[in-house]
């Protein structure tokens, strides 16, 4: 029973969360904060959760601290959108809508969304899918279903679906050329 004793209660347990942050401890996280920010790109969402773990859960003071970042610009969600769109479309081969779809879960709104869109280069995001296509049509040449898994693997990729035909239709015939 002593055990049982020694711990706080529930109503303790919340008053010791919400306990009044000093501002040098604020102020601490602030810096924390813009020293991630000048690392790599956040949007706010992602800043915003690494600031409520900072402040115990306490959202006015997250939201605050959230708010100065974006004054200060350490944060700004068309930049973060701009190069989350390049490196998706670069390095990962994501098509426009997988693009769209991450974003949209980060909180994005659709007209950030858009103009970040803007900043891929079509032609070689259509050279990747092209090739990211034929690479995976070499596992699928002998399946009896190969096109089918293809387009619905161009699909899951994010790439629209006229997009994906065209290639696709393409690819068996250069195959039936060779």
């Amino acid at each position: 029973m002593g055990k049982i004793d020694n711990m706080l209660s529930l109503e303790e347990l919340y008053d010791s969360r919400t306990e009044e942050l000093s501002p040098e401890r604020i102020q601490s996280v602030l810096i924390s904060l813009q020293a991630q920010c000048v690392k790599r790109e956040y949007c706010v969402s992602d800043i915003r959760k690494k600031a409520l773990k900072a402040v115990q859960g306490q959202s006015s003071v997250a939201d605050e601290l959230v708010e100065a970042l974006v004054r200060e610009r350490f944060v700004d969600n068309l930049r973060y959108a701009t190069a989350f769109s390049r490196e998706k479309s670069s390095l990962s081969a994501w098509g426009p809508s997988k693009i769209r779809n991450a974003l949209l879960l980060k909180g994005i709104d659709r007209s950030t969304i858009a103009q970040a869109l803007t900043e891929i280069d079509e032609d070689a995001a259509s050279e990747r899918m092209m090739r990211a296509l034929a690479t995976k049509w070499r596992s699928l040449k002998e399946d009896p279903y190969g096109k089918f898994k293809l387009i619905r693997f161009g699909l899951s990729r994010g790439y629209e679906y006229d997009a994906v035909s065209a290639c696709v239709e393409e690819l068996l015939r250069e195959e039936n050329e060779d």
